[in-house]
């Protein structure tokens, strides 16, 4: 499971095609790959690191805050590409990638944690859509988080 995190003053998906869109204020946005053989305990593994990551800074000016701490939310939103190897050739290979099945569930898993065991507000993009995201990224301040 990787995650693209990204610290931001505001952020909105829109789906058009479905009709959906998503904002959230001064937050997190996280870009989540599901790759195969990821399981229940990595999506839960990824809840608990999203919502205690220390990226917003304290009094001094440190890292020492995370989303908890501020009430803040999360823009979750589903990125296979992020398992894209671009190692050989020109054309990404995603054969790391879930199967769709195992990518949503996964993706679902993560919000669902965030929410009833980190008490974290997660707004979304829709799986498996052509979405556009626009965000301001503050800082800037991006993470890569693997497992």
């Amino acid at each position: 499971m990787i995650a693209v995190v990204q610290r931001v003053s505001s952020a909105t998906v829109l789906a058009a095609e479905v009709n959906h869109e998503a904002s959230i204020g001064a937050g997190l946005v996280a870009l989540l790959c599901v790759e195969t053989g990821d399981t229940e305990e990595d999506a839960r593994w990824m809840s608990g690191k999203l919502a205690r990551l220390r990226v917003f800074a304290d009094d001094e000016g440190k890292f020492n805050r995370s989303i908890q701490d501020l009430n803040g939310k999360i823009m979750l939103v589903s990125q296979f590409t992020l398992a894209g190897n671009c190692s050989k050739g020109n054309r990404p290979s995603f054969i790391t990638a879930a199967d769709p099945e195992l990518g949503k569930s996964m993706c679902e898993l993560v919000e669902h944690e965030l929410e009833s065991t980190h008490q974290v507000q997660v707004e979304t993009g829709v799986f498996q859509t052509t979405m556009e995201l626009t965000l301001v990224n503050e800082g800037p301040a991006t993470f890569i988080i693997q497992r």
